[in-house]
């Protein structure tokens, strides 16, 4: 198990603050740079001013921040203080908001001026104090409101705490899409953290060194309230590396930013790596120090992409309550899929009793860890979600995969996103792989919908790329050579941009719950038939 000095954020950030004050740890948006002394001084006043407000070791505090420096400086102070640091979605309002307020069991929200009016019109639980930044300070109903001043103090010293801070110490909790219900909150420890991170700088790289080093500095361009932004601020800060952190994902951007912040490492979720793809080059993505690139997932030949922007690539498998139990190797070929087994965990393809399916067919994956505390440690105040997930002693992903004979895990489908048509499971993610094969297609999601007969229909829901357009017909006659005649959209539906969370995430509920509108192309009505191939006996 990792020793506190190596993964607990107050010991990191004082030892790199010792070893290498004058090291940038963080470059932002409008060019502002924390060296680790200058950050280890900002953090320490926030942290007073937190402390001065009450904030014990253990407590929860609500960060409610977009991307930033104020965003980043508030978790690491809370966390310095040996609290709990508790991001909320920027996007939540009204009723969801208000639930995961009531979840955190916490007394203080740091919030930024231009969302804190919505705390208005929710019950606000236990929350009795609010810091407010970023704008001006308006008072809220029964709230003990204060300005950015409040975590400034001109003077005072920091209590000591009241026991050392342990790897197995909750470091966070962090809510879930809440696609399947109630956002649940992850309870994540520093070691949890720690351990994700840990899979990265132990990769070994083309050269033989490690994939990432000190030396590298990783794009933080996913929100703080998310994984895929808390993991590469952890990461940076448990190496003594840095970060240069934007507020959102910027397709027109993207190569500026990685050039003006010298970025040597980026993630890619989703269809990122494609927006890049079918963009047209600029000359940045030709003079840049953009070495290495993770996909997620790897749903595409990035043979070319490799080629064009001069990078290696890799890919995994992770979601927040886990700790990257899947990796590649580097620039693997074996599309969709998420890699093998790193050290230190078992992975499983099993049954809705998890019994393990045989090789090649589609189940549940399901993992464990050898060390404590690597993985999540249950879902806050969800007792009932928690015992579902850990059954038997292994995390339950809720993601189908496959695995061959090698031993390679493929990813198939969220389960609750597989399609039943005419007898036949159908994975939505094999059909998004091919509509977007086509050159025309920026992204697409599908999924099912009611049919007339039994069971669901194939339902495409397509945005056109830049400067193109998307004929229905001519998609679907595209994908019939190239998929099983039961996965062909029957419903192809056309709008400007897919719904997203904050996190880049298509919201395939809000698709469903709409379902076949009044704009959406039949391929049954349009009279284009798709006919099992016939074979002699």
């Amino acid at each position: 198990m990792a020793p506190a000095e190596v993964c607990v954020t107050r010991s990191l950030i004082d030892r790199h603050a010792s070893a290498t004050p004058d090291k940038v740890y963080a470059i932002f948006q409008d060019g502002t740079e924390w060296t680790y002394a200058g950050m280890q001084d900002l953090v320490r006043q926030t942290a007073l001013g937190l402390q001065k407000l009450g904030v014990k070791q253990g407590d929860h505090v609500v960060s409610w921040l977009p991307n930033g420096p104020d965003a980043l400086c508030v978790w690491f102070a809370i966390n310095y203080l040996g609290a709990v640091y508790v991001p909320i979605n920027t996007s939540y309002r009204g009723g969801i908001l208000a639930h995961v307020v009531d979840n955190s069991d916490a007394d203080l929200i740091v919030a930024h001026a231009g969302l804190a009016p919505r705390l208005a019109d929710i019950d606000r639980a236990k929350l009795t104090k609010m810091v407010v930044l970023g704008g001006e300070v308006a008072p809220c109903a029964d709230l003990e409101v204060h300005g950015a001043d409040a975590l400034a103090p001109a003077e005072g010293d920091l209590q000591p705490l009241e026991r050392e801070i342990m790897p197995w110490d909750t470091q966070s909790i962090i809510y879930t899409s809440g696609t399947t219900g109630p956002s649940k909150g992850v309870l994540s420890s520093y070691l949890h953290a720690y351990t994700t991170g840990a899979v990265y700088s132990n990769l070994p790289g083309e050269d033989g060194e490690p994939l990432i080093t000190s030396d590298d500095r990783y794009l933080l361009s996913l929100p703080l309230f998310h994984v895929g932004g808390t993991l590469p601020a952890h990461i940076m800060l448990a190496m003594g590396g840095s970060i240069s952190i934007v507020d959102a994902f910027n397709t027109q951007t993207f190569w500026k930013t990685v050039k003006e912040t010298r970025v040597t490492f980026a993630i890619l979720l989703g269809v990122m790596a494609q927006f890049l793809a079918k963009q047209e080059p600029v000359p940045e993505e030709k003079d840049n120090p953009l070495r290495t690139v993770m996909l997620v997932p790897f749903d595409f030949d990035p043979t070319e992409f490799r080629a064009r922007f001069d990078v290696q690539t890799i890919t995994l498998f992770n979601m927040t309550e886990i700790s990257c139990p899947l990796i590649s190797p580097l620039n693997p070929t074996l599309l969709h899929s998420a890699g093998t087994p790193r050290a230190g965990v078992e992975c499983r393809v099993v049954d809705e009793n998890d019994c393990e399916v045989p090789v090649g067919e589609v189940g549940e994956l399901i993992v464990r860890a050898d060390c404590p505390w690597t993985m999540n440690h249950g879902y806050y105040k969800n007792k009932s979600a928690t015992a579902r997930a850990w059954r038997n002693g292994w995390f339950h992903t809720g993601d189908g995969f496959r695995k061959d004979a090698e031993g390679n895990f493929y990813f198939v489908d969220r389960m609750k996103d597989a399609i039943r048509r005419r007898g036949e499971n159908i994975s939505s993610f094999e059909v998004e792989t091919e509509v977007l094969a086509h050159p025309s297609v920026q992204e697409c999601a599908a999924v099912a919908v009611k049919s007339d007969v039994s069971e669901d229909e194939v339902m495409v829901v397509v945005a056109p790329a830049p400067d193109k357009t998307v004929d229905p017909k001519e998609l679907v006659e595209f994908l019939i050579p190239r998929m099983a005649h039961f996965m062909v959209p029957r419903y192809v539906r056309i709008v400007d941009a897919l719904p997203k969370t904050p996190t880049e995430k298509v919201q395939k509920v809000k698709l469903r719950e709409e379902g076949v509108t009044e704009d959406t192309w039949d391929r049954d009505r349009a009279g284009v038939k798709v006919s099992r191939e016939k074979l002699n006996a």
